[in-house]
C-alpha cells in the first residue's frame, strides 16, 4: 500500500479499466480478504442511480473508530479495491461511470488507530517548476528507519500513538516526514492534512506498515497546512451489496 493515495488511485483504477473515481483509492487486497473479518451491525446498500452510476449508503455504530473505508471487487471472492476513506459521520458515496454490463460488490469497514499530534507547515511561493519534477527526490520513497530501544504496542491502544513527528521542507511543493513508531501489527499508516481553512483532517497517503519517513508532494492548497501521522488497522466489515450496471448511456464516454 505504499505511495501517495493520489497517485496510486489513480494507476489502480487505470489498471483496472475503471474511471471518474473520487476520493482517496489507496490499495487492493488480494482474492479471499473478506474472511479475514465478519460482518459487523454496520447495513450497507447500494442502488444503481443510472445505467453506470452507483449511489451507496450505510449506516451502523463503529465506537472508537477514525472513519471507514470503502471498497469494491467485480469479481466474487475479490481482490477489493479501497475507493475511500470516510470520515465517520459520512454515510454515503457516489460511484460513477463504471464499466457497463459489470457485476459489482461492495463493502464498508471501520479503521481504528490513534493519530500523533498534528504538525504545521507553511511551504515557500511558487509553483512545482519542470526543474523540479526533474529531480530525483531520493527523499521521498517510504522507508523504515530503524530506531533501537522503541517499545511497540497494539495499533488500538493509545501508547501505540506515534511520536516526534517532524516535516521538513524540500522545495516550495515537497515535504519529508520522519516519526517514531510505536505501533505493533498495524496493517499500515496513513498521512493525513487539513489545508489551511479546511474543517477536518483527511488521509493523503496511505504507507506500508513500519514505515517513518515519506516525502509528499504537496496540492497548490496546501502551501499552509496541517498535518499528522495515524497507523491502523481494519475493523469488521459490512455485508456485501451488488449491483450490475447496464448498458452507457448515448453521450457518455
Amino acid at each position: 500500500m505504499s505511495g501517495s493515495v493520489r497517485a496510486l488511485g489513480a494507476a489502480v483504477l487505470v489498471a483496472a479499466g475503471l474511471s471518474g473515481i473520487g476520493g482517496c483509492a489507496a490499495s487492493t487486497e488480494a482474492s479471499g480478504a473478506s474472511r479475514e473479518t465478519r460482518t459487523t451491525g454496520t447495513v450497507l446498500s447500494v442502488t444503481r442511480v443510472s445505467p453506470v452510476d452507483a449511489e451507496l449508503s450505510w449506516h451502523g455504530k463503529a465506537p472508537g473508530a477514525a472513519g471507514r473505508i470503502v471498497e469494491f471487487a467485480t469479481e466474487p471472492g475479490g481482490p477489493w479495491t479501497i475507493l475511500t476513506y470516510a470520515p465517520l459521520g459520512q454515510t454515503t458515496y457516489r460511484h460513477p461511470d463504471l464499466i457497463p454490463k459489470t457485476h459489482f460488490s461492495y463493502r464498508v469497514r471501520p479503521y481504528y488507530g490513534p493519530a500523533s499530534r498534528p504538525v504545521d507547515v507553511t511551504l515557500p511561493k511558487g509553483a512545482f517548476t519542470k526543474a523540479e519534477q526533474r529531480q530525483e527526490h531520493t527523499w521521498a520513497p517510504p522507508r523504515t528507519i530503524r530506531r533501537a530501544g522503541v517499545r511497540t504496542s497494539p495499533v488500538r491502544r493509545p501508547s501505540a500513538t506515534p511520536t516526534d513527528l517532524r516535516a521538513t521542507v524540500m522545495h516550495a511543493n515537497g515535504i519529508r516526514f520522519t516519526w517514531t513508531d510505536h505501533a505493533a501489527g498495524e496493517r499500515g499508516y496513513l498521512l493525513e492534512d487539513r489545508p489551511r481553512g479546511g474543517g477536518s483532517f483527511r488521509p493523503v497517503a496511505v504507507l506500508d506498515p513500519d514505515i517513518n519517513s515519506f516525502g509528499l508532494i504537496t496540492l497548490p492548497n496546501e502551501k499552509r497546512a496541517s498535518y499528522r501521522v495515524r497507523p491502523f488497522v481494519y475493523g469488521e466489515r459490512s455485508n456485501i451489496a451488488r449491483i450490475t450496471t447496464g448498458e452507457r448511456p448515448a453521450g457518455r464516454g
